[in-house]
């Protein structure tokens, strides 16, 4: 049974006491390979020996669009909505803000389906719709009803920081959403004041108590841990799990353009277990995909999980399988590349089908094999973590920038 937002919150005044325990390429044959895809998925199913049978699709060699050169094959494909939240998170953004994309220049509703459609056509099977805070887009319910119509879209998931889910969730489990990521930094409501610079706490946590009370299983949550600021309380975090559906995933602190970031504010994923170990000494793995980027791990006899997404100390680039597209229609094949192209810009410049995939392939074939690491990155020029995709980090490979004119139709 679920509780209601006053117990809940008493369960978090208990788990506070925790933390006294623990102080701290070419794509010439691109064409040919796609049509025949095209070809075969016009059969749903085959037969496989034994009498199984399987998605044909499945069946199928990858896309050759979405693999790249290192032969990862990218069947996740994060969206940005918005570039606008209602909270100034002090990882995610400059203190002054940042400038805004002009309304024009974002995606429309109809060009982010468009892009969907195509992605999903070549293989993609999983979409997360993030921002900015995504709940916020006003058209946000109907761009998942028509995400929910595509054959092949296995999963559809929102990344949120929780201020107005409660409002929204009914809507958004009618309409198609399968997973959840609620952004929560603390447990105490003043810190969370200072961290996001706005008031918030309870209506974030009403938002995750609402999403466990209509069954979603588990309730993602995401945590920056930030030394001197919240890795106080990874006991407290990791207590909530016991009673209730909850995988809390503590991600490193991780440098972008405007958040102040220096070594000494990371804390790093060994740390963290190190910690979490004094008061649970039992902490077991648990299995997971190769493709997964948390570190899982459960405290026996518990109902929910914890895990680390160690992008910094531990990075997951050789199983990376995500891709990105911002806002304002940029493709980015690695959170922490500064390279990107347009595909905002083709679609309203009229390119075909086959132009959009030739450029998307060129893309994610000069991924690189994997990040720059910690010194380099904290040095490279990027956007602010606003302007790409709320807290859910994931790593992967900085690619060449594919220009623009490339995607311009030819009379």
């Amino acid at each position: 049974m679920a509780l209601n937002c006053s117990r809940f919150y008493r369960l978090i005044l208990g788990a506070h006491s925790a933390a006294e325990v623990c102080s701290k390429g070419t794509v010439q044959h691109y064409s040919s390979i796609a049509r025949e895809e095209n070809r075969l998925l016009q059969v749903k199913e085959l037969t496989v020996p034994g009498g199984h049978r399987q998605d044909l699709k499945d069946a199928l060699p990858f896309s050759a669009f979405l693999t790249d050169s290192f032969g990862r094959r990218h069947n996740y494909l994060r969206i940005s909505l918005t570039e606008k939240c209602n909270f100034r998170c002090q990882y995610c953004m400059p203190e002054e803000g940042v400038t805004l994309t002009p309304r024009s220049e974002l995606l429309t509703a109809e060009e982010v389906l468009t892009l969907a459609r195509l992605f999903v056509l070549e293989g993609v099977n999983k979409i997360r719709l993030t921002g900015g805070e995504p709940l916020i887009r006003k058209d946000i319910l109907d761009i998942i009803v028509e995400l929910r119509r595509l054959e092949g879209l296995k999963t559809i998931a929102v990344t949120t920081n929780g201020m107005n889910l409660t409002r929204l969730l009914p809507g958004l489990m009618k309409a198609g959403v399968d997973l959840l990521n609620i952004s929560l930094d603390t447990l105490v409501p003043a810190k969370f004041e200072f961290i996001t610079r706005r008031k918030g706490f309870y209506n974030v946590i009403k938002g995750i108590e609402k999403a466990i009370e209509m069954g979603y299983n588990p309730v993602k949550i995401n945590c920056v841990v930030m030394r001197g600021l919240n890795e106080d309380e990874l006991l407290d975090f990791v207590a909530l799990t016991e009673k209730k559906p909850l995988d809390v995933r503590f991600i490193e602190y991780m440098p972008f353009d405007g958040n102040r970031w220096n070594f000494k504010k990371m804390v790093s994923y060994r740390e963290m277990l190190d910690c979490i170990k004094q008061k649970w000494p039992d902490l077991e793995l648990v299995p997971g995909e190769v493709t997964d980027i948390s570190k899982a791990f459960r405290v026996p006899g518990f109902q929910g999980q914890l895990g680390f997404i160690t992008s910094m100390s531990d990075n997951f680039c050789g199983s990376c399988s995500r891709l990105r597209i911002t806002a304002d229609g940029n493709l980015k094949v690695c959170l922490f590349g500064n390279s990107e192209v347009s595909l905002r810009d083709c679609l309203r410049s009229g390119a075909s089908k086959d132009e959009l995939l030739h450029i998307i392939g060129a893309a994610v074939r000069r991924k690189n094999k994997q990040h720059a690491g910690m010194n380099n990155i904290s040095q490279m020029k990027n956007r602010p973590m606003i302007l790409i995709a709320i807290v859910d980090h994931r790593t992967s490979q900085e690619f060449q920038e594919v220009t623009v004119s490339s995607c311009s139709r030819k009379d």
